[in-house]
């Protein structure tokens, strides 16, 4: 499942991206903005794997808002103007829909975009322990809890692994459509939940609460996996 968001600054065109969305089974589509501000500040909270972006907006281009993005991300761009289709595809864009287009040219798009990201998707994670390195098999993860500057990975059959590192720098090397932060303190792997009840997530037997601020997009994700 492909987890998107859209940014436009004209409310009818996320209109249509969030209709033409709901009819593929590949993607969600958990939040539209109409700022860059807003659109920046869910991405540093909830990394996705895609994101619809339109070009021509006030204040900040949607190009230049790409290129500040601190991890990238796939991108199509959606635009009434054919003339930067070039830049576009400079920055490895997966494509470039030009304003109006149909549901057959978007859902060609979505093709593109659920192909590279099963080629892309890693199979490992490779983390460096005090002089060492080690590797863990992603779909093994059952979730990460913080303690202060150190990480505690919960993996199946084995002992965690505890790391130095942030939750943003880890949550940014794992997929977007797998891995979601549900706590200021805990990331969980969708694949094994195993129930949810009053804001409590059971995964592997753990108890793992589920916070205020991140309840909308994990069940907005959740629904659609």
């Amino acid at each position: 499942m492909i987890r998107a968001i859209a940014l436009d600054d004209e409310p009818p065109a996320l209109n249509v991206l969030q209709t033409f969305c709901e009819k593929v089974e590949t993607i969600v589509l958990e939040r539209t903005f109409t700022g860059t501000e807003d659109a920046l500040k869910y991405l540093e909270q909830s990394p996705v794997d895609l994101l619809f972006l339109d070009i021509n907006m006030p204040a900040l281009s949607g190009i230049d808002f790409y290129k500040s993005l601190p991890q990238k991300i796939m991108v199509i761009f959606t635009t009434a103007y054919s003339e930067y289709a070039v830049e576009s595809y400079n920055l490895s864009a997966i494509d470039y829909l030009l304003k109006p287009f149909t549901f057959k040219r978007f859902q060609q798009a979505i093709d593109k975009a659920d192909k590279y990201l099963r080629l892309e998707q890693p199979k490992d994670l490779v983390l460096r322990i005090d002089y060492g390195l080690v590797k863990i098999v992603l779909t093994d993860i059952l979730f990460i809890e913080a303690y202060d500057n150190y990480l505690k990975i919960h993996v199946l059959n084995i002992k965690p692994v505890i790391i130095r590192m942030t939750m943003k720098a880890l949550l940014s090397s794992l997929p977007a459509d797998v891995f979601i932060r549900v706590h200021r303190s805990y990331i969980v792997s969708l694949n094994h939940i195993e129930h949810v009840r009053n804001k409590v997530i059971s995964v592997a037997g753990q108890k793992i609460p589920l916070g205020s601020s991140y309840e909308e997009s994990f069940f907005h994700f959740f629904k659609g996996a």
